[in-house]
This record gives structure tokens, C-alpha cells and sequence, in this order.
């Protein structure tokens, strides 16, 4: 490990710090080979491509590379770090289970996953009351898969182009995007996938088959993308008519990342089951959960409490983490904030765009969940580049490779907002030129 200093000190000069420099190109040679033969080849080279180093330590909002190098992070973990990088109430609370019991012994009853359920039934909204505990997104929604089809034992599922619900295959049925699903064919059977925001579409898709309609309230991976407000209220109506169960994933969207507690909270509609992830774990340890009625669980677990089990799910230290997570979002009322920077950033980049016109095609989102469309492909992804040479870390969304998604910490001062808008803007001139360069050798 290259040793670094504290944030903001000074590069040390002459030898020792060729020595450093050495070491640093070292570790990184290092970490990319062993990535190139027992990890993934591919993804050695993208990381390569884009010019990530390798991850040393974070903070705050920002990781620190092994050369020292600072970044400010406006990816989040794609949504995990809501309460930025190691906070130290969550860690607190993580090292006190640790040096108790960190696992279940899963026979006994245990407090902290008690807890942690009754805090969930309490925090959201209308009748969502019993939850089962995970370790992920894909698993919370791989969970509410199973019991939405015991419910009645209907076989149908519907969910919507573009959305992201995991890669698992049950989770990966529900995701609607090819790329993704290709090659696993046959997938579970009888998923549809209809176009988002599109109610019409949502009622001719719906039967007296459908099990269950599975509807993120913000697209994430697709790209960023805000239903009207009347969509989920509709969705509600049309499941409601058809006696199928509506489950709301807000892996992405939950615990204040929209702007409230909630992505659901914007439209006053409540799910039959809503399933959990990402920021639930404060960034500490990987949790996920799915939440539902009581009248699901009866139907689900009543007749065989094992029906769905998890070895790890609802570990002590995972609780405890969460539960810090809740305490944390809740007395500091970070949605609020959460909207606040959403909105002093969306304007910054609706500010950018309005000076490129010819090159983002649009800005939106909802509190620190935005996206920045690009409209040509390939530019996102030379964008982020630029993005990183300067110190800010970016993504594009995985449904949707035009578009670069901002959600860094809930906790983003304004003075970092306005660096992200900067280097955006920088970014975005280099990048112009570059694909201005591109197109000219072309045409030539």
C-alpha cells in the first residue's frame, strides 16, 4: 500500500517522491494484471480506457486514488453512498456489533434484525409492515419476485423498457434491456416489458394472469427518467382493477436520494411490497430488504415461515449499519437537503447545456438523482474521462449509455456542487473539441 498523506498535503519533492511516483505506477501495473487474469479482462480495459487508478481510502465525498490523487465523488457507489464515505455514526455502530456477534447464528431470535424491522414498518408509508432481510438489490427484488407469484399463483410479471431491477435471473427477467438478457435465454417465463410512463401501455399489458407489476418511481439505470406524476397513481389504479400486486423497487431511489424519504412519497402512492438496497447499508456493510402487507405475508409465509430464507441476510452488523443509516437521514432530514443540491445542480448543468445546445440533448432528474443527456453515443463515456483528469468522478447509466447520472452524497456541500457544474462545463469544452477533431478527420 503507497502510503499517503491527509487530504490537501503537500506532494513530497525530489527522491523520495520519484520513489513514490515508482511505487504508485507499480501498485496500479499490479492491481490491472491481476484484473486482466483472474478477474475480468474486459473490465480491466475499460477501467484503464477511462483512467481510473486503483482506490486507496475515502471520506466525506471524496476517494483518494493510490497516488494521492483526490476526487470528488458524483457517482455515490451508483446510490451507496448517500451519507458519503465512511461516516462515523454508521461506522460506529458497525464496529459495536462487530465486537459482539457480527453474525447470526440464525436460530435464535435476534434484536438488531428486529429492530431494523420495526424501524422500516415505521418510516414507511400506509400499510408496508413486515420485512424480509438480504444482502442486495437484486436479492430484495429476487425475494419480492416469489412471493408477489405465491400470492395467488398467478405466473405473469410485467415491468417496464429500460428499467433496472438487477442481473440475477429472476431480477434480470423483470430488467428491460436486451443487452443484458440475451444471452441467459430462456429467462423466467412470462415477464412482459412495456414502455415507461406509458399508462396505455401498462393497461393493455395487465390481466387476470398478472402476478405483479414491478416499476422503479425514477428510472435509474434507463437513463434518468421522471414519470409524470399521474403514472405510479394510474399503475396503482390498473393493478388494483386486476387484483395483481404492485412492488415499487426503490433500491435506487430510497432513503432520500429523490428529494424525499421516498421516490413513492412524490406521488402518494403505496406498493403492496417495496424493495430496498444501496443506501440502506450507509456504505458500510451490503444489506438489502423487501417490505410488504400483512395480507402478503400471510399468504406467503403463513403456510411455511422457511419458505424464503437468506444465510447472511439480516446480519447483525448490517442492521446496526442500517439502522445508523435511518437515524442519520431522518434527525438530519437529508432529503431536504437532498433537494436542495438537486437543485442548485440540475441548474448549474441546465446552465452548461444552455451553452451546448447542439451537444446534451437534456438535463433532468429529482433531488441528487439527475442525468445529463448526450445527443450522440460515445460522448458520455469520453465526457467522464475528461470528468476524471480534473477530479470529478462520474457514470454513465447502465440501460443507457448517453447519459451521465450525478448522485453523489446526500451531504454535498454547495461549494462542491459548483465544482461538478465546473468541471463539467471544462470537461465538456475538451470534449467538444475532441469529437469536433473526430468528426473533421472524417469528413476529410
Amino acid at each position: 500500500m503507497i502510503p499517503l498523506g491527509p487530504p490537501g498535503a503537500r506532494p513530497r519533492v525530489g527522491h523520495n517522491r520519484s520513489v513514490e511516483i515508482e511505487g504508485a505506477d507499480a501498485l496500479l501495473a499490479e492491481v490491472t494484471e491481476k484484473y486482466s487474469e483472474f478477474l475480468n479482462p474486459g473490465l480491466a480495459r475499460l477501467l484503464s480506457f477511462a483512467g481510473f487508478g486503483v482506490e486507496a481510502r475515502a471520506e466525506g465525498c471524496y476517494v483518494f486514488d493510490h497516488s494521492g490523487r483526490k476526487f470528488l465523488d458524483c457517482l455515490g457507489g451508483y446510490g451507496v453512498f448517500s451519507l458519503g464515505h465512511r461516516h462515523p455514526k454508521v461506522l460506529e455502530a458497525a464496529r459495536a456489533a462487530l465486537d459482539t456477534m457480527p453474525l447470526s447464528a440464525k436460530v435464535f431470535f435476534s434484536k438488531p434484525m428486529a429492530d431494523l424491522a420495526e424501524k422500516l414498518a415505521e418510516i414507511t408509508p400506509g400499510g408496508l409492515k413486515f420485512t424480509f432481510l438480504c444482502n442486495s438489490g437484486t436479492e430484495a427484488v429476487e425475494g419480492a419476485l416469489k412471493v408477489a407469484k405465491a400470492f395467488d399463483g398467478r405466473p405473469k410479471v410485467v415491468s417496464t423498457e429500460g428499467g433496472y431491477h438487477g442481473k440475477s435471473m429472476g431480477s434480470l427477467s423483470a430488467t428491460g434491456r436486451e443487452k443484458y438478457r440475451a444471452p441467459f435465454y430462456p429467462l423466467v417465463p412470462e415477464f412482459v416489458h412495456v414502455p415507461f410512463n406509458d399508462v396505455q401501455a401498462m393497461e393493455e399489458a395487465v390481466d387476470n394472469r398478472t402476478a405483479a407489476v414491478i416499476v422503479e418511481p425514477v428510472q435509474g439505470e434507463g437513463g434518468i427518467h421522471v414519470p409524470d406524476i399521474s403514472y405510479l397513481p394510474s399503475v396503482r389504479e390498473i393493478c388494483d382493477r386486476n387484483d395483481a400486486l404492485l412492488v415499487l423497487d426503490e433500491v435506487q431511489t430510497g432513503f432520500g436520494r429523490t428529494g424525499r424519504m421516498f421516490g413513492m412519497e412524490h406521488s402518494g402512492v403505496v406498493p403492496d411490497l417495496v424493495t430496498f438496497a444501496k443506501a440502506l447499508g450507509g456504505g458500510v456493510a451490503p444489506i438489502g430488504a423487501f417490505v410488504g402487507t400483512r395480507e402478503v405475508w400471510e399468504r406467503t409465509f403463513g403456510p411455511n415461515p422457511l419458505i424464503h430464507t437468506s444465510t447472511f441476510g439480516g446480519n447483525a452488523m448490517a442492521c446496526a449499519a442500517a439502522l445508523a443509516v435511518i437515524d442519520v437521514v431522518t434527525e438530519e432530514r437529508l432529503w431536504e437537503r437532498s433537494e436542495k443540491m438537486g437543485a442548485r445542480l440540475i441548474g448549474g448543468l441546465r446552465n452548461v447545456r444552455s451553452q451546448l445546445p447542439d451537444l446534451i440533448a437534456d438535463v433532468r432528474g429529482l433531488g441528487l438523482m439527475i442525468g445529463v443527456e448526450f445527443a450522440m453515443d460515445d460522448v458520455a463515456e469520453i465526457c467522464i474521462g475528461q470528468m476524471l483528469k480534473r477530479g470529478v468522478v462520474a457514470a454513465y447509466t447502465l440501460n443507457n449509455s448517453r447519459v451521465i447520472r450525478f448522485e453523489p452524497p446526500l451531504i454535498i456541500e454547495e461549494s462542491q456542487v459548483d465544482m461538478a457544474v465546473n468541471v463539467f462545463g471544462e470537461a465538456l469544452d475538451e470534449t467538444q473539441s475532441l469529437v469536433s477533431a473526430v468528426m473533421g478527420d472524417v469528413s476529410g
